[in-house]
């Protein structure tokens, strides 16, 4: 039976969906998680960032399962797993259980999103040639962004309601997406060989230590033995784990791939690209809620303007990476995400979404560009039997430059937070104590001010110490793009790969021209 490559492409959209709007939806909730369950600022950090660090750790494993124990299989699995553990997190009880509870489930959420998503991007590439790859993956990046964007709808409305159905959102999503799967997926031949648990063990740990130091840093203090420590061990045990993986027939991750300069290039620039891309649905979110005044519903407006400007520039980058190879999308991506990103941060202190929505939709629009090309592009020069593991190494640099990104800009807005609103409540009289605290929660009960009396002086130079603290975060996102850029600038090749059968047809047109024919 021949395969339907526009419903397999369908299917995979629907198998990812949940993992992009979990991004998004989250965020917009989390102040009505926080105060229903009341956890601590780490743990509601650790909600967002537990999930993003079980992707990054597994995401290795995960694509090495796809390619070893087939893919479809690996989809059908990550997505019930996904949806159980969406229903888990749902079904959180309150009390002294609610923390830990929820963070458990919520990095059970990414572990079994790391077995679906190489193995779905995988899927799509294999189902297309090389020549419409671009195209089809804009088109993957593009809906499941689109999708993404419902996140900030449906998670104002239905906070409203109540916080849980966030996450039971997912279960209709993933019934659609096992159908399809189901439907549309052929059977492909697994490719068995042993797995390296123990080169797992090291990546892990690696990366979860490395992110735990950065993550508490906000908590234990940058003089903290226990800070560094965490730092140092997690490097350790990852530079152990690219030692160890040298030396085995059969790796989690084939290393020597990175010899190939626009593989690394790509991975490298997926790496830092996603510092900023999820950081700032959190970021964003709480600029809203606190600087803004916005409810969850109006605070999904906000990222919603960031995803109109990706989505539409996903395609117009799917379609150069066609015609004119990786370098263009990406490094205009770099440039204009930049430039969005530069000023938009001079425009949080002028507390008006209107000033700002162009801005937003500037810097998703350069993300937009680069985030599909850069993924295609990768999986293009591996070996179609190495698809799954090739995804598996490009998203674990993904997420795990959107986990650092998170700790460590999250690590400086609190820092900031605590001179600038703690600054701004003692001005007007609030004791240093309690202004300390306050600053540190991320909540914005200050600066909302609705029935507590508070004037209007007190709000509003509460929320525009906000936006100084917000703004030092996003020039630094500005930074990062920069060099984003130049990584593409110096070391992306240029021009489109050529498919196999194009340099056989063109050996063969040459082999048989007359003599002095000269081609271009």
């Amino acid at each position: 039976m021949r395969t339907n490559k526009n419903l397999v492409l369908a299917a995979m959209v629907f198998a990812v969906a949940m993992t992009f709007i979990d991004q998004t939806i989250v965020a917009i909730a989390i102040p009505n998680i926080q105060k229903e369950l009341s956890l601590s600022a780490t743990g509601t950090q650790w909600v967002i960032n537990g999930y993003l660090l079980a992707l990054s750790a597994l995401f290795a494993f995960g694509g090495k399962l796809g390619d070893v124990l087939g893919r479809k299989r690996m989809v059908l699995v990550g997505v019930t797993g996904f949806a159980i553990a969406s229903a888990a997190c749902g079904l959180t009880p309150k009390g002294g259980v609610a923390e830990a509870w929820i963070i458990f489930f919520r990095v059970v959420q990414g572990a079994t999103a790391a077995l679906l998503f190489p193995a779905a991007v995988a899927i799509v590439v294999a189902s297309f040639p090389l020549r419409e790859r671009g195209k089809a993956m804009a088109i993957f990046f593009g809906i499941s962004g689109g999708l993404t964007a419902i996140g900030p709808i449906a998670g104002g409305f239905l906070t409203q309601w109540t916080w849980r159905s966030i996450f039971w959102i997912n279960i209709p999503v993933a019934i659609i997406a096992v159908v399809l799967t189901r439907i549309a997926c052929p059977e492909d031949e697994p490719r068995p060989e042993p797995l390296d648990y123990r080169g797992t063990a090291l990546i892990t740990g690696g990366m979860g230590l490395t992110v735990l130091g950065f993550e508490q840093s906000s908590v234990w203090g940058w003089s903290s033995v226990l800070t560094w420590a965490c730092i140092l061990v997690g490097l350790v045990l990852m530079l152990v784990f690219v030692r160890y993986e040298l030396t085995l027939k059969y790796p989690l991750l084939q290393l020597r791939i990175f010899l190939d300069r626009a593989f690394a290039t790509d991975t490298t620039v997926l790496g830092l690209m996603s510092i900023v891309f999820v950081p700032f649905f959190f970021f964003g979110s709480v600029y809203a809620q606190v600087a803004l005044g916005k409810n969850s519903s109006q605070a999904g407006e906000y990222i919603l303007w960031f995803f109109i400007g990706f989505v539409i520039m996903a395609q117009v980058g799917g379609r150069m990476l066609d015609r004119r190879g990786v370098r263009p999308p990406v490094v205009f991506g770099g440039a204009l995400g930049a430039v969005g990103f530069f000023l938009l941060a001079g425009k949080l202190t002028d507390l008006s979404l209107g000033a700002q929505s162009f801005y937003i939709a500037l810097a998703g629009a350069g993300l937009g560009l680069m985030l599909g090309p850069a993924s295609t592009d990768a999986v293009n020069r591996a070996p179609s039997t190495s698809y799954s593991e090739v995804t598996g190494i490009t998203q674990t640099a993904r997420n795990f430059g959107a986990s650092l990104g998170l700790a460590v800009l999250g690590a400086i807005l609190i820092s900031r937070n605590d001179a600038d609103v703690t600054g701004a409540l003692t001005k007007h009289g609030v004791p240093s104590g309690v202004a300390h605290r306050i600053a540190a929660s991320f909540s914005g009960s200050a600066a909302s001010g609705s029935g507590s009396g508070r004037s209007p002086a007190l709000v509003h130079d509460v929320q525009l110490a906000f936006a100084h603290s917000t703004q030092t975060v996003f020039y630094i996102m500005a930074g990062v793009m920069v060099a984003t850029f130049i990584v593409a600038v110096r070391w992306l090749p240029r021009g489109r790969m050529e498919t196999a059968e194009e340099r056989e047809e063109e050996y063969a047109t040459t082999a048989a021209a007359p003599e002095g024919t000269t081609f271009r």
